[in-house]
């Protein structure tokens, strides 16, 4: 079985290179941009009104023949479906990003942790009812 994806647009970050990026999107206030092809951008139509959104990218850089990571502040390697490792066999990136503010095709988002030029495959809005767990 194969599968086809065609990207929606595309980041604009600071991050430049692997070492660049924080471990953690949300935990940075690193401002990113992302920008929608035109043949996409009907579909941010009423986004501007989301506060937080989930972003799904293709790290088109990673490492897609790791199998086992050591996460941060663990003892040891985990199987890489049990860390956020961005090093897997299919680079599918989610971020839960701030929306601040849209300009035309291009969002403006905090707490994104991708490269620069890194594919954008997707974006959702966060529903905090259905998306937020409380028993944590």
């Amino acid at each position: 079985m194969s599968m086809e994806l065609h990207p929606i647009g595309h980041v604009r970050s600071r991050y430049k290179k692997r070492g660049d990026a924080p471990r953690q999107g949300r935990l940075s206030d690193t401002v990113s941009k992302i920008v929608i092809d035109p043949a996409y951008q009907t579909g941010l139509f009423r986004i501007d009104g989301e506060k937080h959104l989930f972003v799904l990218c293709w790290f088109d850089r990673a490492d897609r023949t790791v199998l086992r990571a050591t996460p941060p502040h663990k003892n040891g390697e985990y199987g890489v479906f049990a860390t956020r490792s961005p090093d897997r066999p299919n680079p599918v990136a989610l971020s839960v990003v701030d929306l601040l503010g849209i300009h035309g095709g291009i969002l403006e988002v905090r707490g994104l942790d991708a490269l620069d030029g890194t594919p954008v495959i997707d974006i959702k809005p966060y529903v905090k009812e259905i998306d937020g767990f409380c028993d944590e």
